[in-house]
């Protein structure tokens, strides 16, 4: 009989000799019927916008036995993405998240190896990795597992390290050791709430996309929202109002993954070398990053709606 005790701590240990930043397990099982019935509320009152995905596959969402046969733990990694350094404020802002290269090229791997590591500890182990490419709730399982808890800007917060962290899973058809919630909460805090310019965060725990800057100028294929535009900020792609309002993050310190170090091109642009970029420019300065989500045309539509806005403001 194997020491599930034992192998478990074997797993964390190694993924944060990996680079990991935390990592929890939990028992794989349909989500509660709280959760799950919340969810397809979001769904129901149209929150997901036009992100179609989301409403595709609940019952794997809600049960991942279903993505993994016979799926006995759900190991739930987190890794750092906040920057060494940032953006001049005085340009056209990209989520921090977007800085260098993109997440799921460089969490798969590390959760690949992973995986590979677990198959030498237990025989005839079976499993997936996932991260952010399959219907799997990663926040709620990060929660389960004790990684952090789920804020009210609907983020999971690590105690002491703040949000800003990737997130992904392992998902294999063994038993293994299993951490409990930590039973934190936000308690009073509603900064994110108001600091939110567009009211995205309706109330805590729930968030309209169709109201959020980071929907409208990534997920959205069509205008920007007219009612949203004078309330950009000067956010070119994404949006972190959220998370830098977040009392949290104060503790938030620079992450350790080479891959995510921005190429100096990226922090030098400015107004002017935007507004004159190519398709040639867009793919050299974004190769291998997640702005592509956006594509050339994306980013310049984002662009127009940011000076168009900004011109008629200094005119008036």
């Amino acid at each position: 009989m194997p020491d599930l005790i034992s192998i478990s701590q074997q797993i964390k240990e190694y993924a944060l000799s990996i680079g990991f930043d935390a990592c929890g397990i939990c028992e794989a099982e349909k989500i509660e019927i709280i959760e799950s019935n919340h969810y397809q509320e979001w769904i129901d009152k149209g929150y997901h916008a036009d992100m179609d995905y989301m409403a595709r596959n609940i019952d794997k969402r809600c049960d991942p036995t279903l993505l993994v046969d016979n799926a006995k733990s759900i190991i739930s990694l987190a890794l750092n993405y906040y920057p060494h350094e940032k953006q001049s404020e005085a340009v056209p802002q990209f989520a921090y998240y977007a800085y260098g290269k993109d997440y799921h090229d460089v969490m798969k791997a590390k959760l690949q190896q992973l995986f590979d590591y677990i198959q030498t500890l237990l025989s005839n182990v079976n499993g997936r990795v996932f991260c952010d490419t399959a219907p799997v709730l990663e926040r709620y399982w990060a929660a389960k597992a004790g990684v952090g808890f789920i804020g009210k800007n609907t983020l999971l917060i690590i105690p002491k390290r703040g949000s800003y962290f990737f997130l992904g899973e392992v998902i294999i058809d063994a038993e293994l050791s299993y951490d409990k919630p930590l039973g934190l909460s936000c308690g009073k805090c509603t900064r994110c709430l108001q600091a939110c310019p567009t009211g995205a965060i309706e109330q805590p725990h729930l968030l309209n996309a169709k109201k959020c800057i980071s929907y409208q100028t990534i997920e959205n294929k069509g205008e920007i929202d007219q009612a949203i535009v004078p309330l950009l900020n000067n956010r070119m792609y994404g949006c972190d109002i959220c998370q830098q309002i977040c009392p949290w993050n104060r503790y938030a310190r620079p992450h350790t993954t080479e891959e995510f170090i921005p190429r100096e091109e990226f922090l030098s642009m400015d107004h002017q070398s935007i507004a004159n970029m190519t398709v040639e420019d867009y793919q050299r300065i974004f190769k291998g990053s997640a702005v592509k989500r956006a594509k050339y045309s994306g980013i310049m539509r984002n662009f127009k709606a940011l000076t168009s806005y900004q011109k008629a403001v200094s005119k008036d």
